[in-house]
């Protein structure tokens, strides 16, 4: 049986560590002379930064992109520590922090690089990408920058196995891309730098970028009898909440997934959602395990989209940080994503 393009891998309560492991054990299988180009926005997790250590002591040409100061400003100092220290990965480390632009008194506005891509070149080239960012620690020594962060070792957490080989050279491309040349704030227009993708049935969407939002064009092709899924880890930009409530007000049964606290999905946009007619539920309170999902699933009677990546329901991921994302037609992957979000789902909306 072939492998399918894209298969889905979660993380969360009931499987802690999935996602850590499944990164080590693709880490190991690549051999001397492969190639791993990883980009991602927190790294607190050092037993996983030795494993990309060890990768390139035994030949493979290793190049991990980092958020040199993400929003905990610290958080991922002892990695960058362990791997630029003598007998690191030297080169193959580029970590990035952008400086911020002028903003109303009591905001920051920083561009962050908050992709997260995990490329592999063999056994097969694969691409793994989604939400999951390795954040805890093993030992955990600062367990209060791991509250705030949150730990995605046991977070529900999404990344998708792309095995589509023009898709991974594509998303490989760019992690070099970002590795050698960048980036600056308007490095994504920068002559040369790396456009929208389209696979047929597959685009593949980068931010920051002129224009709308992908996914706010794609729901104009859904109104009445449609059923739009959200999971939402933030969810705070005041135009997609409207966007939402329009799309519930011409007759779309709309459903939001939503994290927990207050910060990252604050109560006026509940109150918004409930108002429209969107039925919103919050994971992870009860036992303060994140909701880190970020997908979305799109549906009617003649066709369904899946959406998938990095990207938040923010001002910052809308216009400033460094996103991925991919709105597919593929129908395996709609299925498993529906299938989790049916497990996820609760047996009482607040609507």
């Amino acid at each position: 049986m072939s492998q399918p393009r894209f298969q889905a891998h979660f993380g969360g309560p009931d499987r802690p560590l999935a996602l850590r492991q499944l990164l080590t054990r693709r880490l190991a299988a690549v051999p001397a002379g492969g190639q791993v180009a990883w980009v991602t926005y927190y790294f607190r997790d050092r037993p996983l930064a030795r494993d990309l250590l060890a990768a390139a002591s035994r030949g493979v040409d290793v190049r991990l992109v980092l958020e040199g100061r993400p929003r905990i400003a610290q958080a991922n100092a002892a990695v960058i520590a362990l791997l630029s220290a003598t007998g690191g990965l030297g080169d193959g480390l580029r970590t990035i922090a952008m400086r911020g632009i002028p903003a109303p008194f009591g905001l920051a506005w920083k561009p962050q690089v908050h992709e997260k891509i995990y490329c592999f070149s063999a056994p097969v080239p694969v691409a793994l990408m989604g939400s999951f960012n390795p954040s805890g620690d093993c030992p955990e020594e600062s367990p209060n920058a791991l509250a705030r962060i949150g730990d995605h070792h046991i977070a529900h957490n999404l990344l998708v196995e792309i095995n589509d080989p023009d898709i991974v050279a594509c998303l490989a491309a760019h992690v070099r891309d970002l590795h050698q040349n960048g980036p600056w704030l308007f490095w994504r227009h920068a002559p040369g730098s790396l456009r929208d993708a389209d696979f047929g049935d597959t685009q593949l969407h980068f931010w920051p970028r002129r224009g709308p939002h992908p996914i706010e064009c794609l729901f104009k092709s859904y109104g009445s009898g449609s059923r739009i899924r959200l999971a939402a880890s933030h969810l705070r930009n005041p135009a997609f909440v409207t966007c939402l409530a329009r799309l519930a007000a011409k007759g779309a049964q709309v459903e939001v997934l939503a994290e927990h606290t207050a910060r990252r999905v604050p109560p006026r946009v509940e109150r918004r959602l409930t108002s429209a007619g969107v039925r919103i539920a919050r994971l992870g309170g009860a036992d303060k395990v994140p909701m880190h999902l970020k997908f979305v699933l799109a549906e009617t009677a003649d066709h369904h989209h899946t959406a998938f990546g990095s990207f938040n329901w923010t001002l910052p991921s809308y216009h400033l940080n460094h996103e991925v994302g991919i709105i597919t037609r593929d129908t395996s992957l709609f299925e498993q994503l529906d299938r989790h979000w049916e497990s996820l789902c609760p047996v009482d909306w607040h609507d």
